[in-house]
Parts: C-alpha cells; sequence; structure tokens
C-alpha cells in the first residue's frame, strides 16, 4: 500500500501521502512547481531508472515529437511506480531530460509532464541534453518517489 487511509471527524477516510510539498514565498511564483519536498522517516523511497519513451518490443515511440515521447515515458513511469506500489502523487521530484537545444522543444515535452501531474506539482528539473541512449529517443524522465507501507 502506498497511503494510509485515516478517517476525518466527520467519520470520511483521506488518504495520507508521505511527502509534503514546500512553497517558498521568498522564491517566484512563475514556476511551475514546488520548490522542495520532504518526505518522513517513516516513508519508503523508490528511485525510478530514467522513464524512457519505448514501446513494448523496444522501438522508440513517436519518433521525432517530443510532446509523444513524453507521453510515452510518462505512460511508462506509471507503470513503473504502480509495480513498485507507488503512483504519480508520490512521487517526490522529477528530471526531464530533453535531447534538443531548443526552448519550444523542452517546452513541448515539459508541459505533457506538467499536466500529467496536476496540483501534484513536485519540484523539477528540466534539461536540455546532446544526446540519450536509445536510437531517436528525445525525452527521458526520471523521478523519485516516497510511500508509507
Amino acid at each position: 500500500m502506498t497511503t494510509a487511509s485515516i478517517p476525518d471527524p466527520e467519520g470520511r477516510t483521506t488518504v495520507a501521502r508521505a511527502i509534503t510539498l514546500i512553497r517558498s514565498a521568498s522564491l517566484s511564483d512563475v514556476a511551475e512547481y514546488a520548490y522542495a519536498a520532504t518526505a518522513p522517516p517513516e516513508s519508503r523511497l523508490i528511485f525510478l531508472a530514467g522513464a524512457c519513451p519505448l514501446n513494448g518490443d523496444g522501438s522508440t515511440a513517436a519518433p521525432g515529437d517530443y510532446a509523444g515521447q513524453a507521453v510515452k515515458a510518462i505512460e511508462n513511469m506509471r507503470t513503473a511506480l504502480a509495480d513498485s506500489g507507488a503512483s504519480l502523487e508520490d512521487v517526490i521530484s522529477t528530471r526531464v531530460l530533453v535531447a534538443s537545444a531548443r526552448r519550444e522543444d523542452l517546452v513541448a515535452a515539459w508541459q505533457v509532464v506538467r499536466d500529467a501531474f496536476g496540483d501534484h506539482d513536485v519540484p523539477s528539473t528540466l534539461m536540455g541534453v546532446t544526446v540519450l541512449g536509445y536510437d531517436g529517443q528525445l525525452v527521458e524522465i526520471e523521478a523519485v518517489a516516497a510511500v508509507l507501507d
């Protein structure tokens, strides 16, 4: 189990998550993510390998399409998280790698990642890199998650 069920004062069950997102009033509010996150000592950390935009047969999904590859990488990340007993809501930080020097390519991948996380806007780093490991690969997403067992 990635969460603990806790009844609130009115008897409704709520879900306790392991992580706390931290915002800073001293820093710009332009960033679309929290500036820090914490996990309590009793949480189990999950370190994911970079989620790549690979299809089941090992081919690279969405050739030439930054957003399409980000969608596939998020899909593969969700699977790895589920296999680890976690979900996107348990992610504590991400690093998004995009094989491009063009800001618009980085933004295309970032928008997919940002939309996938929604209100769970974890601390993130977006980086342009020279090349990634698989043939035709344009996007890779690293993540760390924390769960309460």
